[in-house]
């Protein structure tokens, strides 16, 4: 793990004075998706409960391209001084490890983590093209073509992992489409490009509010705005990856100064409780942010049933 609780705590004497004045600048947040996305939500509004709080603007700079590896190689090779810090989807610090060659970056080594944010349930949603209104009626439509255009946005992506997941339980041909981020993926689902695509619940709500798409079935929990909407597993799908769910995690590089990975971790905690943050996660249905000790473990733990399952589908890098 990039570092623990003991170990952030080992060299604080010697930054105390110098973390004193930080920070003195604008700091940067790095987001290796395009705007639009849930990621780019969170990070926005994240972002600015940490500016009303440090006294210093926090600056979002969209960096996406390459399934996430443009944005998180920029914060690799950041000072690690507190003024740059990542906030990424889960696919970028574990699936890139099996399906990049030559990553640029050691998620583990490169990187301490200060929290991790998730969805109650990832939408599964199809185009209205296909007149699917559950998972029954979506694979009936698949197995008439000769393939499904189905997006996502980089190979061992979330929308990836669901499809190839699904395809083999169905025998569904399946052609993905990645995209840099959500917002292009859902916008070729609003045009009926795409015949489906997965994903987060805040960057699919304007396809599903237009009725170019339909929600068809969900990873993880119902929905409460569609309570009637069952989950993938409740409609027989199966499948180790239906048990894990993506995350966005909040980083800087490792080197970082003790005090301020502190710093930055308890504010990000504490934003559970301020007004404007609370309102959007309950707007987008997104869980409160970690502790600094469930961020490590949930990264470790989820590295470790990614890492196995991507190689159970025999994933390989493109």
């Amino acid at each position: 793990m990039a570092a623990t609780a003991s170990a952030i705590a080992l060299p604080a004497l010697r930054t105390h004075a110098w973390a004193q004045g930080w920070p003195t600048k604008p700091i940067r947040l790095i987001v290796p998706y395009p705007v639009g996305g849930q990621t780019d939500l969170i990070a926005r509004t994240f972002g600015d409960f940490l500016s009303r709080n440090i006294g210093q603007p926090v600056v979002v700079e969209n960096k996406g391209g390459g399934g996430g590896i443009l944005g998180v190689t920029e914060v690799k090779r950041a000072a690690p001084d507190g003024y740059t810090l990542l906030c990424t989807i889960s696919s970028s610090l574990i699936q890139n490890r099996v399906t990049v060659k030559d990553l640029p970056y050691a998620p583990e080594q490169d990187f301490i983590y200060l929290t991790t944010i998730s969805g109650l349930g990832g939408p599964l949603v199809a185009a209205e093209k296909t007149g699917a209104t559950n998972l029954k009626e979506f694979v009936d439509y698949a197995k008439k073509l000769d393939k499904l255009n189905f997006g996502g946005y980089g190979v061992g992506s979330t929308p990836h992992l669901l499809i190839e997941t699904l395809s083999r339980q169905y025998g569904l041909k399946v052609e993905m489409v990645h995209y840099r981020g959500e917002a292009p993926m859902w916008a070729d689902v609003a045009s009926q490009t795409l015949d489906a695509a997965a994903g987060s619940y805040a960057a699919a709500l304007p396809v599903l509010q237009s009725g170019r798409g339909k929600l068809i079935g969900v990873t993880g929990d119902r929905l409460p705005p569609h309570p009637d909407v069952a989950t993938l597993v409740e409609q027989g799908a199966r499948g180790k990856y239906l048990g894990v769910r993506a995350f966005t995690a909040f980083a800087v590089p490792t080197g970082t100064p003790p005090e301020i990975v502190k710093k930055f971790s308890d504010l990000l905690y504490q934003a559970r409780e301020d007004a404007k943050v609370k309102q959007v996660l309950a707007t987008y249905f997104l869980q409160s942010p970690s502790t600094f000790d469930a961020a490590q473990t949930r990264f470790k733990n989820d590295t470790q049933v990614l890492l196995e399952l991507l190689h159970e589908l025999g994933v390989k890098p493109e």
